[in-house]
């Protein structure tokens, strides 16, 4: 207690009023921000263009204030005018109006189709906005509106700021604004008024006015003319009159299995709904005056017919069901799939049939085991085969197969078409479809998109598993046909059936891994039946020769050049026994290779043609090009696992020497076909036919002053330890037909089958992918060239574009591939929507009376496909203007129920329109009224006044721009 009452340890709070308030530094936040954008002092503009918010650029920046823990956003929103502030600099008058008060009368853009709310209320330009943070309450008490209109107001003096600020007060939803604009000597202060209900006595023009003239207060008795725009908005909904366009695919058809070739080889296309949900007519008065129009509570002049200016805009309907984009999005889901065939199918036939067989085989077995768990009276034959027989038809009860037989069958054949005749005489199937344009730039996309030609067997059964994962059971159907095109693939290899649909030679690397290993497959069948069929030839030969006593050497060896420059060396007689597998190290062996080495320098083998005029440097006899083996095909896949073993031998030389006789197995063929083919021959001679780069003559001068061209190695050749040459000296004298295959078919061929067997149905559609959006992109380019739609042309190559960058990818990303398919479904939309109003203004009908109506509706059409609104030339008199009417009143008609005539369709009958008027009435009214008077004072400069009403069926609202002077009043 007595340290509380001792004066000393009282302690006085002093409370400095010099530190700024909370409130002061958000104010001196707002001139920070406007300093920084350069906003302060008088603005400059270019006078408006008719339509230039429409057509013109808007930009904005944003930063974060706050007010104290308050969260504030300001945005700068401006129209970007080029060479503004040069142009009008000189002509800067020292009490000019700000720009904002300049826009608050013009009237070249009164109601724009695209643009911020306060450009289309207030017609400004440029415009600051404060409003709450996105995590932030709104501000509804008046007390905070009135403190941040204060701080509005404040930094705009302090700034010397021209440019209108606003604050958004009430919920967002509302889009309530308040702000103020300042200039030299005047002030403009924005209001604004909404309601959820019309007021009756506001429900007209004559009521808004008085509105008007009460709030600018004018005291003159003769009040200057009032400058008057209305636009109402008619919407159209009902399109019961117009026949849809988009014809459906016959399901039932296709449900049922009778499907022919033609619909598998096509994608469906177009909306299931009208893609466009509403027509928006907007009927304009522009600058009327108050004693022109009459629109009160009793009558009203405004009749849409007799607007001066109509302009129309569709609403589309979101996201609408297409044909298309559904077959794309149901095939891309199988790619996030993760089930095997096995466990989609079920087990096999095969071994559920080895279990029943077990299951019996093993009844009488199962008699003699000692088991004290099953009775006595139960061990009996009719008892354990009774139980096995059970188990048999328990596992007999498999559901029926995803794909009928008949179905299965049409996608067989529309895959093979070759099977309906003999598979030998490929050459009389035709395609079951037309044949694209090999030379044109669409039949080459695929090497963009990395998929496969749109002729070949992959892109057809990328369209059927498209197909049958839509129409006939999805994942399951998918991975029964994918089984049955293997069986397939597997029949054609043992009874040497080339596969249809693929282009002969080896792996085509632009196209799909599965096109590619398809192509290998293809190129194994093609080994295997030459090479069978050399042997069936050979052994036919062989038994003719000795029934007519043949003489010696007349066989193979002993062909001459002429008749073996025709012969590739698969033509040749090489039966499994003759290729040498692997070689013996015996002395024996030895003996008889350096034996049969002697006889090849006497008799030549495996000769194709004389390689021009050159001759054997050392028994100057004719060089011979000898009959090779061709270098074995190689997909993608094994090219990489190739390159990934020779990477893993590193750097040092044994791994480099081990490299380099692993890269020449083709090289030393190639020379043992060389010395069989040409006995006696050097290395000299195999450069000059195999490298001629390697090969360097020169002119040498002998001992006599003769003048030789002798040649030597390439300086590259003479390295030590050259693999040519280490590889010469071990080659041997054997034709390419005794020689081990470089490309071993049988074994190639059982690889490419097996990796085709254990495709999961999602690795499947990941290969398949690339081929089907190379088909919608040929489908969509096809609909496209009968619409003739620029934007979609551009739109298309910005697909192909991005496409081929993501499919480039070994493993695209899913969310990438997705966004290609919004974009394609987009595009489809688009297209559809083209139809959709070509057949509603009877673009595509014979309806018209003159041919240039023709060509303004076409005109029309497409302009409301680019362009947010459209005008319509001649407003309701014009040809779109009359399509427009026609509409309107079919609905109007439906509506009411009333008989349609070609009597009421007509202008006249002023007592029938009063009983059926042709218009709903107005969606939306808008009206927008404009002066320029004395305020507050009547000795006041002449400022402009404005006020934006719009009347709907559940708002109300009423955006007012007044000014004031603020010097004399």
């Amino acid at each position: 207690m007595a340290a509380d009452s001792d004066p000393e340890s009282e302690v006085f709070e002093i409370t400095d009023f010099t530190t700024a308030s909370e409130w002061e530094r958000f104010i001196s936040r707002v001139e920070e921000v406007l300093n920084d954008w350069k906003l302060i002092g008088s603005r400059v503009g270019k006078p408006l263009e008719k339509g230039e918010y429409t057509s013109g650029t808007w930009e904005e920046s944003s930063q974060e204030i706050s007010f104290a823990d308050f969260k504030f956003s300001i945005t700068h929103h401006y129209l970007k005018q080029e060479s503004a502030e040069n142009d009008g600099r000189d002509e800067l008058e020292e009490d000019a109006y700000p720009l904002a008060m300049q826009d608050l009368l013009c009237i070249n853009n009164d109601f724009p189709p695209r643009a911020h709310c306060l450009v289309r209320w207030f017609g400004v330009r440029e415009f600051v906005v404060i409003s709450p943070g996105a995590n932030c309450e709104a501000i509804i008490s008046e007390s905070k509106c009135s403190l941040l209109l204060s701080s509005v107001s404040i930094a705009l003096a302090n700034t010397g700021c021209q440019v209108p600020l606003f604050v958004q007060i009430q919920q967002k939803h509302r889009k309530m604004f308040s702000g103020e604009c300042q200039g030299p000597g005047v002030r403009s202060d924005f209001e604004m008024v909404h309601l959820r209900r019309v007021p009756s006595q506001y429900n007209h023009l004559s009521g808004l006015l008085d509105i008007f003239k009460n709030k600018i207060g004018c005291p003159l008795t003769p009040l200057p003319p009032i400058n008057i725009s209305i636009r109402f908005t008619y919407v159209l909904q009902d399109w019961q009159q117009c026949s849809w366009p988009q014809q459906p695919p016959d399901f039932d058809a296709l449900l049922a299995g009778e499907v022919g070739g033609v619909e598998f080889g096509k994608l469906p296309f177009g909306a299931c709904e009208d893609p466009i949900s509403e027509l928006h007519l907007a009927a304009t008065w522009p600058s009327l005056t108050e004693g022109i129009v009459v629109d009160n509570d009793v009558y009203s002049d405004l009749d849409p017919l007799q607007a001066p200016h109509w302009s129309v805009r569709v609403r589309t309907a979101e996201n609408p069901q297409c044909l298309l984009g559904e077959f794309l999005t149901e095939f891309f889901k199988i790619c996030c799939r993760k089930e095997t065939t096995e466990e989609i199918l079920g087990r096999s036939t095969a071994e559920e049939e080895g279990k029943e067989n077990s299951d019996i085989t093993q009844a009488l077995s199962k008699l003699t085991e000692p088991s004290t768990a099953v009775p006595i009276h139960k061990l009996s034959v009719s008892s354990m085969v009774h139980s096995a027989r059970k188990r048999i038809r328990r596992h007999r009860r498999v559901p029926e197969s995803p794909l009928n037989n008949d179905v299965l069958n049409s996608i067989l054949l529309y895959l093979f078409p070759d099977a309906a005749l003999d598979k030998a005489d490929v050459s009389e199937v035709r395609p079951p479809q037309q044949s694209p344009d090999r030379q044109s730039e669409d039949y080459h996309l695929y090497n963009q998109l990395k998929s496969c030609p749109s002729d070949s067997l992959t892109h057809r059964l990328a369209l059927c598993i498209c197909m049958v994962n839509f129409h006939h059971g999805g994942v399951r159907a998918v991975a029964h046909l994918w089984q049955e095109f293997v069986l397939e693939m597997r029949y054609r290899w043992e009874n040497n059936c080339l596969i249809y649909g693929l282009a002969s030679g080896p792996p085509d690397l632009r196209c799909c891994l599965l096109h590619q290993k398809l192509q290998m497959l293809n190129c194994c069948i093609e080994r295997k039946k030459a090479r069978d069929d050399g042997k069936k030839s050979s052994s036919s030969d062989g038994a003719r020769d000795r029934s007519r006593g043949a003489p010696e050497g007349a066989g193979p060896e002993g062909a001459g050049p002429a008749e073996a420059a025709g012969k590739s060396w698969d033509s040749w007689s090489d039966s499994e026994d003759e290729f040498f597998e692997c070689v013996s190290d015996t002395e024996e062996m030895k003996e008889d290779k350096e034996e049969a080495e002697n006889r090849s320098r006497s008799k030549p083998e495996g000769r194709l043609q004389p390689h021009g005029t050159h001759t054997l440097l050392n028994t100057q006899e004719p060089l011979y090009i000898p009959i090779t083996q061709e270098p074995a095909p190689m997909t993608e896949d094994l090219l990489e696992e190739q390159s990934e073993v020779l990477a893993k031998l590193g750097t040092s030389a044994e791994g480099a020497h081990l490299r380099a006789r692993m890269q020449s197995a083709c090289l030393l063929s190639d020379m043992e076909s060389f010395k069989a083919a040409n006995p006696g021959c050097t290395l000299l001679d195999f450069v000059r036919w195999y490298s001629p780069r390697d090969y360097v003559e020169e002119q040498v001068t002998d001992a006599d002053g003769r003048v030789e061209v002798r040649g030597e190695l390439s300086a590259r050749m003479k390295i030590p330890g050259n693999m040519w040459v280490e590889a010469w000296e071990t080659a041997r004298a054997t034709p390419a037909r005794r020689q081990k295959r470089l490309f071993d078919d049988t074994k190639e061929a059982e690889k490419v089958l097996h990796y085709l067997a254990l495709q999961k149905p999602s690795e499947l559609t990941r290969h398949l992918l690339p081929c089907v959006l190379h088909a919608a992109l040929l489908k969509i380019k096809e609909e496209e060239s009968a619409e003739d739609l620029p934007s979609v042309r551009s739109s298309l190559q910005q697909i192909s574009s991005s496409a081929s960058k993501i499919l480039r990818h070994p493993n695209p990303e899913f969310k990438k591939l997705e966004d290609v398919i919004s974009q394609l479904m987009a595009v489809e939309a688009v297209i559809a929507r083209a139809r959709s109003l070509k057949a509603k203004f009877g673009v595509c009908g014979g309806e018209r009376e003159r041919e240039e109506d023709g060509d303004e509706l076409e005109r029309f059409v497409s302009s409301l496909l680019e362009e947010p609104e459209v005008c319509v030339s001649g407003a309701g008199r014009g040809p779109a203007g009359n399509v427009i009417h026609k509409l309107f009143v079919s609905s109007q008609r439906a509506a009411l129920l009333a008989p349609m005539e070609e009597e009421t369709l007509r202008s006249g009958g002023s007592d029938d329109r009063k009983a059926f008027p042709d218009f709903p009435p107005p969606a939306g009214r808008e009206i927008l009224l404009r002066t320029c008077v004395p305020r507050p004072a009547p000795y006041s400069k002449a400022l402009p006044q404005r006020l934006f009403c719009v009347l709907m069926r559940d708002e109300f609202r009423l955006a007012g721009a007044f000014s004031s002077d603020t010097s004399f009043f």
